[in-house]
C-alpha cells in the first residue's frame, strides 16, 4: 500500500488464491468472518503482488469449498484472473458494519500492549487463532510466546485509545 494515511483508512479482507472455470472468477481466502463485506456493486481495492493497485467492482461473491468465489466487474476470463492471483484485497473500514459494545475487529486488537491486572507487562498481542469455541490471543514478547484464551473471565479490559489490554491469566499458564 503506498500512503500511511490508506493504510489507515483500509483493512485487508482476503487473498486471491486461484481462479475458477474459464469466466474470470477468482478463489479467495476471505478473512472475514461473514461474506457481507463482498457487496455486489461496491468496489474493492485489488494490491496485486507486484505492487499495483486498482479498484474493482464487485459482480457477485458466493461460498465455495473452504472459502469463496468471486466475480469482477472487467475481468471476463480466466487469463486476466490468472493475473490477479496471490492479490490482496482491501475495503475503507467505514464499509464494515459497526460492531456491538465490547466487540472488536481483530485488527484493532493486534499490535495492543498485554499486561496482567498487576500491571506485569507480558507482550504485544501478535496474532490470532480463531478456534471452535473461543478464539486465542498468541502473545509475543522477548523470551517466546504466551496464548491467551479469548473469554470474557480471561480479558478484563480492552482499551484502544491507549493501545493496550488487561488480562487475568489462568493459573497454570505463565
Amino acid at each position: 500500500m503506498n500512503s500511511s494515511a490508506t493504510k489507515k483508512s483500509i483493512v485487508r479482507i482476503a487473498k486471491i488464491v486461484g481462479v475458477h472455470g474459464v469466466k474470470g472468477n477468482c478463489k479467495l481466502r476471505s478473512y472475514a468472518e461473514s461474506l457481507d463485506v463482498f457487496r455486489p456493486g461496491s468496489k474493492i481495492l485489488v494490491a496485486t503482488s507486484s505492487g499495483q493497485e486498482k479498484y474493482y467492482e464487485i459482480k457477485w461473491v458466493k461460498p465455495h469449498a473452504r472459502g469463496c468465489l468471486l466475480s469482477f466487474k472487467g475481468v471476463s476470463s480466466r487469463e486476466q484472473a490468472q493475473k490477479l492471483i496471490d492479490s490482496e484485497l482491501f475495503i475503507e473500514k467505514a464499509q464494515l458494519p459497526v460492531l456491538d459494545k465490547g466487540t472488536y475487529y481483530w485488527y484493532d486488537l493486534i499490535g495492543l500492549d498485554v499486561f496482567t491486572v498487576d500491571e506485569n507487562y507480558l507482550g504485544r498481542l501478535a496474532s490470532i487463532i480463531q478456534t471452535g469455541s473461543n478464539d486465542v490471543y498468541i502473545v509475543k514478547h522477548k523470551d517466546g510466546e504466551i496464548l491467551i484464551p479469548a473469554l470474557k473471565s480471561v480479558v478484563h479490559e480492552i482499551d484502544l485509545k491507549n493501545n493496550r489490554m488487561q488480562v487475568q491469566l489462568p493459573d497454570g499458564l505463565v
